[in-house]
């Protein structure tokens, strides 16, 4: 197969369409982050890049809390919507029709409409160039009981949206179970 290169960027498929909240000046603001994922079973932890002049990255720094809420495929136009206005400008959670909730963490905003909701408590910022790069332990996870299927998160009901950046430039949602984890390779096993 013939490759064609790029030069380096930010090319990973897919990434995550989250939306981060944060309490800024006591007031939730929330905004999209496709740069964001897994960083530690345990502690478990995840990580997100914001661009050093975002207002949620303000409220984080402000609180040293925030949440990483998991929207679904159905909420594509508030999570886009969340990515290109600022909280400055616009009250997102009055456009959006977001129901706030606190949870353990007391200053960190999460969307009772978003079918996974994770609390996190920060513990590392690491500035990379144009983003920081803030590390948060997961305090507390809340998902929503309609997504769980024998006791468990089911992908296929939480439906998270995806984003893919390229010629597309658009958002997309799970497709079809390919195989077992954690099975599938073992067929290559001697």
């Amino acid at each position: 197969m013939k490759k064609i290169t790029l030069g380096p960027q930010t090319l990973v498929y897919p990434m995550p369409a989250f939306i981060i909240g944060a309490n800024v000046g006591g007031k939730p603001n929330f905004m999209t982050a496709a740069w964001s994922g897994i960083a530690a079973s345990t502690p478990p932890t995840v990580t997100v890049a914001l661009q050093h002049h975002r207002h949620t990255l303000k409220g984080i720094r402000e609180t040293g809390v925030f949440s990483l809420n998991v929207p679904s495929a159905a909420q594509a136009k508030e999570t886009d919507y969340c990515g290109i206005v600022s909280g400055t400008k616009e009250d997102k959670v009055a456009a959006c029709g977001f129901s706030v909730f606190y949870g353990k963490l007391l200053h960190a905003p999460l969307i009772a409409q978003c079918p996974v909701n994770l609390e996190c408590k920060v513990v590392h910022q690491l500035y990379i160039g144009s983003h920081t790069l803030v590390v948060g332990q997961i305090e507390e996870v809340h998902v929503s009981e309609e997504c769980m299927t024998d006791g468990s998160p089911d992908p296929t009901k939480v439906n998270p949206l995806i984003f893919a950046t390229g010629s597309q430039k658009s958002y997309f949602e799970l497709g079809n179970r390919v195989a077992p984890a954690f099975k599938i390779g073992m067929e290559l096993k001697k």
